[in-house]
């Protein structure tokens, strides 16, 4: 679900994320970044917000992520304070992952945050490189 999430990002970083509890979707969002001007518009954080909203709490303990790229360091913190049980991530972030990759937020926070990496992890790498792929050929045509 999340692939097909990112899928929707337009002229955004293709990113999904969908958080569930028991088993029911809460909530689900793509980077939006690009599209509304907005740094902090992360598929992640998104997600979170509108998962919390939903719920009427801050804390998503009881809440699982599913999100196609390992999350960078904003949005590891924010789904460390926001005390999801678990994280599951697609491809790894080898330029800002926060969740093991590049570095681990958890120690910081001595978090109990569960991470399951790898988790479809080809379909979620070449999502990512068939849009950059495209935005250099959009890059190349436009300086021609």
């Amino acid at each position: 679900m999340a692939l097909d999430i990112a899928k929707k990002s337009g002229e955004d970083l293709p990113i999904g994320a969908v958080i569930v509890s028991d088993g029911e979707v809460i909530s689900c969002a793509h980077n939006e970044k690009e599209q509304k001007g907005e740094s902090c518009l992360h598929a992640e954080m998104i997600a979170i917000s509108d998962a919390q909203k939903k719920l009427k709490r801050w804390r998503l303990n009881d809440c699982t992520i599913y999100v196609t790229l390992e999350p960078c360091p904003m949005c590891a913190w924010a789904i460390i304070q926001a005390r999801f049980k678990r994280v599951c991530f697609g491809a790894p972030d080898l330029l800002y992952g926060a969740l093991g990759s590049v570095i681990d937020l958890r120690q910081i926070a001595n978090s109990q945050l569960a991470v399951d990496s790898g988790v479809l992890e080809a379909e979620c790498k070449s999502l990512l490189t068939d849009y950059i792929k495209k935005m250099r050929n959009t890059v190349d045509e436009y300086k021609n």
